[in-house]
């Protein structure tokens, strides 16, 4: 019971970690939650700073979800500890405990904690997001329909109603980070992939 506590702060506090606001930094970039869009994640860094200065920002958000996760794997056998410690590098992400609680949206972080779970359920969720990003070209549709694939795709391949259960509620997290999102993909406001303006709308994605 201890070293699952242990590993449950441990995964929130690797989550706190905002890749975004550390890659800025490091780089002399604008806080990210002051510049752009506001949001803390991989698609405002992309407007601020560039591709370099984006996909360090997305390895760093998806390793914060895949290491705690492999690591509570090899030393715990219990689901629930599994399904704790990958919604706690989720929430860790998205209310960082070092950063003021101001998180991104966590769409990396959560395939990184798939990936850790089982490869072909993050792969799933990566080959899910880049197939309706690529077709649309709305990173937040793309999250969003990924993040209500995702409960059953779990269920598919581990047929474990706990990890279905936790996935879910990981699934709803992202859906309801991504409030602002869906009434802009309502409204037909929503920013696109590869939009070179900078945008002022605080509902960017990851």
């Amino acid at each position: 019971m201890t070293y699952s506590l242990l590993f449950i702060i441990a995964a929130y506090l690797l989550g706190s970690l905002s890749s975004a606001i550390i890659t800025c930094k490091l780089l002399g970039l604008p806080d990210p939650r002051g510049a752009g869009s506001g949001n803390p994640g991989t698609t405002n860094v992309l407007r601020i700073g560039g591709k370099k200065a984006a996909v360090i920002t997305l390895v760093g958000d998806f390793l914060k979800g895949f290491v705690p996760v492999v690591i509570a794997l090899h030393f715990s056998t219990h689901s629930i500890t599994i399904v704790a410690v990958m919604i706690a590098a989720l929430a860790g992400h998205l209310w960082p405990i070092f950063f003021r609680f101001q998180g991104g949206k966590g769409v990396a972080t959560a395939a990184g904690a798939l990936f850790g779970l089982a490869w072909p359920i993050g792969l799933s969720a990566v080959l899910t997001w880049l197939l309706i990003a690529i077709s649309t070209r709305l990173s937040s549709l793309a999250a969003l329909t990924t993040a209500i694939a995702m409960p059953f795709v779990t269920y598919w391949w581990l047929s474990d109603s706990v990890y279905t259960g936790g996935v879910a509620v990981i699934a709803t997290l992202v859906i309801l980070r991504h409030r602002s999102n869906i009434k802009n993909l309502i409204a037909g406001t929503e920013s696109r992939i590869g939009r070179s303006k900078p945008s002022t709308n605080p509902s960017e994605n990851n």
